[in-house]
């Protein structure tokens, strides 16, 4: 059963590691880092508006003609839900071995365990924290795509493409946050960053391999790739079992952590 006084615990908890990770100047890194993929839209726009600005940019131009891209606000949005489901999952894997590892790399897992709280809230506020700093990076991104995309002029706004493509962007995120809980056992189990960067990596590596091989739709961390349209017609054949693989993934890396947390005896 819950305690009546849980939601007062995890919002102070919330609220504590919220401020943490203000005053850290890896937050703002991270949206610095996330920022190139509009900054990169925009070049890509701008090469598609005047092509003869950079005759050297012929691969560009040529990768854009295979991907049926042209200069409007649709491609922009593509390429910012496409960004979202293969770099989000290294950037939302980065959150996550920062959220549940620094505290380890800075000594001060141990004193976690003395607040006033219990070892599942702090866990949840995490995770709270870990949803409140993906959803930010996301909209981040949007406001951005959309101010380069506004000093370009890009023709074709319409509030159907804002629809269609938004729920896509929308649900790439979501899919990304839910296939990179894992990473928090990894950093819990590792105590410090090294251990879930490297699953990041490896997730990473497997994700190429595996879609390769026609088996994507059945690996957690290359379906929201997959989904966003990443690897072209794919897209189509993900269905409500492959959207469960990634909500189970994102069940399990929810509670191994809270588990871990709960039966570790955090003597380091």
């Amino acid at each position: 059963m819950i305690s009546l006084s849980f939601p007062k615990q995890f919002a102070q908890a919330f609220l504590a590691e919220v401020l943490k990770n203000k005053r850290s100047p890896i937050t703002w890194i991270t949206f610095l880092v996330f920022a190139l993929a509009p900054l990169m839209g925009g070049i890509f726009m701008l090469i598609l508006q005047h092509p003869e600005m950079m005759p050297q940019a012929g691969m560009m131009k040529n990768k854009a003609a295979a991907m049926s891209m042209t200069a409007e606000w649709k491609s922009m949005v593509i390429m910012l839900t496409q960004s979202v489901g293969v770099g989000g999952v290294l950037m939302f894997g980065f959150v996550a071995a920062w959220l549940f590892g620094r505290e380890y790399s800075d000594g001060t897992a141990k004193d976690l365990l003395a607040l006033p709280v219990s070892r599942s809230t702090i866990i949840s506020a995490k995770f709270g924290v870990y949803v409140l700093w993906c959803v930010a990076l996301a909209v981040s991104n949007v406001l951005l795509g959309v101010g380069i995309g506004a000093v370009l002029q890009l023709p074709n706004w319409s509030a159907a493409v804002l629809l269609e493509h938004g729920s896509l962007y929308t649900g790439t995120v979501f899919l990304t946050m839910l296939a990179d809980t894992p990473i928090a056992l990894c950093a819990l189990w590792g105590k410090g960053y090294m251990a879930p960067l490297g699953f990041v990596v490896l997730t990473l590596v497997f994700s190429q391999i595996i879609a390769a091989m026609g088996f994507g739709t059945y690996f957690p961390w290359a379906i929201p790739g997959l989904y966003s349209g990443a690897a072209g017609e794919m897209k189509a054949g993900l269905s409500a079992v492959n959207y469960g693989i990634v909500a189970v993934t994102g069940c399990i890396g929810y509670g191994t952590a809270l588990w871990y947390w709960n039966v570790s005896d955090h003597v380091k």
